[in-house]
């Protein structure tokens, strides 16, 4: 990873806010070279370049950082690890569960895992619906997982009393929200910037109604 990239990364926290030393810096830059590597053979995701890896996979996991809390954290449909992988290494004190039913993305998962040395994260390669958890998680998160209905009905068993979801969206999802299962609440859209990415980002914050 060139010093270059690391600069670029380090920039763009600088500009959400975070605070990340070099060491963390230096594992989200080992992850990308990763994911670059791993994306040759298993075309884990749809950009190729480092560069915009740092923009549309590491800030942009990043930039929803602020409203992510302590606790056991799952994401969804996490695919190539996003955001969780980003997000566990910014915040090492956070336990993070990874799922994913793609057999190939939970090898790449499991020896990302291993190779960066994340000890607050774990992979499960499961369907959603066939996943047991009896302590529930606290906050169930996903990016381009689902529509949001479909996330909250494949999920509701996962959640824990009065935790919340993430979903990670793009322009502002009207027709999705109007779209909403019973019994579920809408505690807030939050825009979201992303540096150097010239695209509306919104994080919607769900909870079930008490």
């Amino acid at each position: 990873m060139t010093a270059k990239l690391a600069g670029e990364l380090s920039r763009g926290c600088e500009a959400l806010g975070l605070q990340l030393d070099s060491k963390r810096v230096a594992t989200l830059c080992s992850y990308v070279e990763m994911l670059e590597k791993w994306n040759q053979a298993y075309n884990l995701t749809a950009i190729r370049d480092t560069g915009s890896m740092i923009t549309h996979h590491l800030l942009d996991s990043l930039a929803v950082l602020p409203w992510v809390r302590p606790g056991r954290l799952l994401d969804v449909g996490t695919g190539a690890g996003l955001p969780g992988i980003p997000l566990a290494i910014a915040r090492p004190d956070y336990s993070f569960t990874l799922l994913d039913s793609n057999g190939k993305k939970a090898r790449f998962l499991l020896q990302a895992v291993s190779d960066l040395g994340l000890d607050n994260v774990s992979v499960l390669q499961q369907r959603v619906e066939q996943v047991v958890d009896k302590t529930g998680f606290d906050m169930v998160l996903s990016r381009a997982f689902a529509s949001l209905e479909d996330m909250v009905l494949a999920t509701r068993h996962l959640l824990a009393e009065g935790g919340s979801w993430l979903a990670m969206k793009g322009v502002y999802p009207w027709a999705e929200l109007a779209r909403l299962p019973p019994g579920i609440k809408l505690h807030g859209v939050e825009p979201i910037a992303v540096p150097n990415l010239a695209a509306e980002r919104h994080l919607v914050i769900l909870q079930r109604q008490s």
